[in-house]
């Protein structure tokens, strides 16, 4: 896609959030950082906006889009909350949780965002600059990851650059992101279920439910259409071949380490990165997307990545190397 957009780039503040609010007003398309990874925002009400950020991103327009929102009032004029979705809304917003809510009845978020189903998915963002945009903005903002479709999420405004530049109006630069991972997504029906791994832990949701969290359903996560965000069988894909759960390293493959464990003929490595050398899966998180970003580019004959344990940020860790795993 050539458009011969120019592509500009501002630190984050106030200047930038006005800047921000106004180019979202007129149509545009701008990318700011949220706690867990780069978003691409566009007015969540305007379809010829969705349409272009789908052209720029080259996402298939059957895979729905989460709308941010400010606050549980906004939240509540765009969808239905039961009382478990309340519960979760209020113990977890702001910050990296999604509802998929059935929508309300006269919900804003254009059809071309919700794929035409019958949800919305829907969150409220921790970071101070996403929030401040959203709000100068005044309403409901589109936001996938600031990436090229399928690609690896984009943590940093370079990352983000990289991909996008001149395909999108504005970048504000708010510095890297904290999380590193998108939002968990936990579809809010008769009973909860885990419809992405996230930034959230699923023992953490499940406390305050007080009941396990239901597993989707077996055909939710194909290449036809997805019930949720981010659950397309590949997604978060390098353009480099990932082997996972290496315990070995082959010759011409660059390395995905994690913690100190040993890895065997590991002078075969033509690079190696460890997301975390102490082993904690918060840091190993936050590293993932810039990490496999930085390996892609060194033309290496794949990514050979180490074991990563399904505890806690783990869970999240391994869905999105198994999505990276299947290629594009």
């Amino acid at each position: 896609m050539e458009t011969g957009l120019k592509t500009h780039v501002l630190p984050a503040g106030a200047a930038a959030t006005a800047t921000a609010a106004g180019v979202l007003a007129e149509g545009g398309l701008v990318a700011f950082p949220t706690e867990t990874v780069y978003g691409l925002g566009a007015d969540a009400g305007n379809a010829a906006a969705i349409a272009r950020l789908y052209e720029a991103k080259g996402r298939p327009a059957f895979n729905p889009l989460i709308a941010h929102v400010a606050d549980l009032g906004a939240a509540r004029r765009i969808a239905l909350f039961d009382g478990q979705a309340l519960r979760l809304a209020e113990a977890f917003w702001p910050g990296p949780l999604t509802l998929v809510l059935p929508k309300a009845l006269s919900c804003p978020v254009a059809e071309l965002a919700t794929a035409g189903l019958d949800t919305v998915a829907i969150r409220i963002p921790a970071h101070k600059v996403a929030r401040d945009i959203i709000k100068a903005f005044g309403g409901a903002v589109v936001a996938p990851s600031a990436n090229l479709s399928g690609h690896v999420s984009p943590t940093t405004a370079d990352h983000v650059n990289g991909d996008l530049a001149g395909r999108i109006d504005l970048i504000v630069d708010g510095g890297p992101v904290e999380v590193g991972v998108e939002s968990t997504i936990v579809g809010c029906f008769s009973d909860p279920v885990l419809l992405r791994p996230g930034g959230l832990t699923r023992a953490e949701i499940e406390r305050v439910l007080g009941h396990p969290l239901q597993s989707p359903p077996p055909d939710a996560e194909t290449d036809a259409q997805p019930i949720a965000p981010g659950m397309l069988a590949s997604h978060y894909a390098p353009r480099t071949p990932v082997r996972l759960n290496a315990s070995d390293v082959h010759v011409g493959e660059a390395l995905l380490a994690f913690g100190p464990a040993k890895v065997a003929r590991r002078e075969c490595a033509s690079v190696e990165m460890n997301l975390s050398e102490r082993g904690d899966l918060a840091e190993a998180a936050a590293n993932l997307f810039g990490y496999l970003r930085t390996l892609d580019k060194r033309n290496a004959d794949a990514i050979a990545v180490m074991p990563i344990p399904e505890d806690g940020l783990g869970e999240a860790i391994n869905d999105r190397l198994r999505r990276a795993a299947v290629g594009r």
